[in-house]
């Protein structure tokens, strides 16, 4: 090698040398004072790019925890009002079985009031939890709690939608029941008597009932078979077969004082029954046609037969809850009618039905009601008179019967308690839901602690320094950093040994 004074290659090594260290050090200051050995994409770009998937999966998990017991949070809210409700309806129950009683000798009227007022604060509280008709928890609930391989996996879905999660009067199918009031009897056939019914392997009799379906929003018709066997049944086998179709339905058969049967409900309904067919004595009378029976238990207005009229008379039905005016037109027949009337009135508890086979019409409540005409239009089919002009409120009322308490004091009472058993059941299982997806939200928040705990670790793992590597390397650093002072220090003072040359 060849000694020169114009370039002095050691010092050039020397000084990179000592840059390569300081960068070095300086690294090395920069991980141990940040904790990171990732500081900038330099340090590790494809490191880096992991890792910070790490950190938006544990940020979204972190959030999602949070949803979830925000979720947690409002299912003890519902929870708790489902707790009142059920309260509720075991006092209902302990109402409705006081009235059910032959031997209660008190007011009814009390206990019916009474049962009226804590079916209207289920409605309260049902409206204030959100399982009502339109409630904001009536509805199918998705909690994003992330950590999942697809959005879908990500979500806890809570399905408290539809009518069989509404906890309402009406959507426990307890609306319009009461404790007074005894139902609808007809006929003259005495359930109590030895005689055999149907006594023929071929005798049947129908029960023809038009219901209006609060689910539905329209009436629909159910028809009961009563069927006999050879020897023919009793009079305990005929209410047997009756209650086991109309159970369902909220309607309870029983017998009035002189033994004929009794259908008790607050629903609205109509009913005919059949001759005999197949041979045999007759279970219960027949009705069909001018002979049909209403649930006389209801407050009611009863058409017999509707007649169109060329200037129809249109009418306010009010109760308690509200009022609302059905429009008639010339064309319309006692069908059309009972369509308008329930469109318009059902959602404040007044509903019709067909009366008289198909020519008349029963408007019924389990409440008081008025009927009043709006416009008097000609003599129209109400059987109503009235000479206002149109538009304006004609003077007089129609009469609206009011419910008959004659055909057993125990009818509607009865048909409660069936319709609070089925109440308690139906409440029962939202519960269980609402309690299971509590026990879903419980599980996804010990998943996604876990998710955190471990991509916590696989993002430190990653992007973290290891202090002691880092405080070893320092002092490496440190070393290097000296001798390579040094070394500068020496390889810039090697030019002047040449000089000896020159004094020669």
């Amino acid at each position: 090698m060849s000694t020169s004074i114009v370039t002095n290659v050691s010092s050039l090594i020397a000084r990179e040398n000592l840059r390569v260290t300081n960068e070095f050090q300086g690294r090395t200051i920069n991980r141990l004072t940040s904790g990171l050995r990732i500081n900038n994409s330099g340090d590790d770009a494809a490191g880096l790019a992991v890792a910070n998937r790490f950190r938006s999966d544990i940020t979204e998990l972190s959030q999602g925890v949070r949803n979830a017991n925000d979720g947690l949070s409002k299912l003890q809210i519902v929870d708790g009002g489902l707790n009142n409700i059920s309260q509720i309806l075991d006092r209902l129950k302990t109402l409705a079985t006081q009235s059910g009683s032959g031997t209660f000798t008190g007011d009814r009227t009390t206990l019916n009031n009474e049962y009226s007022a804590l079916l209207t604060e289920i409605n309260r509280q049902a409206a204030n939890i959100g399982l009502v008709s339109g409630g904001v928890n009536n509805a199918n609930i998705a909690v994003y709690v992330g950590g999942g391989s697809t959005q879908s996996n990500a979500k806890v879905d809570i399905d408290l939608s539809g009518a069989s999660n509404q906890v309402d009067a009406a959507g426990l199918g307890v609306g319009g029941t009461q404790v007074i009031n005894g139902g609808v009897s007809f006929g003259t056939v005495d359930l109590r008597a030895t005689t055999a019914f149907l006594d023929n392997a071929g005798g049947k009799q129908d029960l023809v009932l038009n219901l209006y379906d609060s689910t539905l929003g329209t009436t629909v018709t159910k028809t009961v078979s009563i069927t006999g066997k050879a020897g023919g049944i009793d009079g305990k086998e005929v209410l047997r077969q009756v209650n086991e179709a109309l159970n369902s339905f909220g309607i309870t058969a029983a017998q009035d004082t002189v033994g004929a049967i009794t259908l008790s409900s607050s629903r609205v309904f109509s009913v005919t029954s059949s001759a005999v067919s197949g041979g045999g004595n007759a279970a219960v009378s027949q009705l069909s046609g001018t002979s049909t029976a209403i649930n006389s238990a209801n407050y009611n207005f009863t058409v017999a037969a509707y007649t169109a009229d060329a200037s129809p008379q249109s009418f306010t039905l009010q109760n308690a809850s509200g009022a609302v005016n059905v429009s008639l037109a010339a064309t319309d027949t006692s069908a059309v009618i009972i369509s308008k009337v329930n469109a318009a009135a059902a959602s404040i508890g007044i509903q019709a039905v067909t009366n008289n086979g198909t020519s008349g019409f029963s408007i019924q409540s389990s409440s008081d009601f008025s009927l009043q005409l709006t416009d008097a239009g000609g003599t129209g089919g109400l059987g109503l008179t009235g000479t206002a002009a149109a538009g304006a409120t004609v003077g007089g009322a129609a009469t609206v019967t009011a419910g008959d308490t004659s055909a057993s004091a125990t009818g509607n009472a009865l048909a409660a308690i069936a319709a609070l058993d089925k109440a308690i059941t139906s409440l029962g299982q939202v519960q269980g839901k609402v309690g299971t997806a509590q026990n879903k939200l419980q599980y996804s928040v010990q998943l996604a602690q876990s998710q955190i705990s471990s991509f916590s670790a696989a993002e430190s793992r990653i992007r973290d320094a290891d202090i002691a590597l880092e405080a070893s390397n320092l002092t490496k650093a440190q070393v290097m950093q000296q001798a390579s002072l040094a070394a500068l220090a020496q390889a810039n003072s090697a030019p002047q040994a040449v000089l000896a040359l020159l004094r020669g």
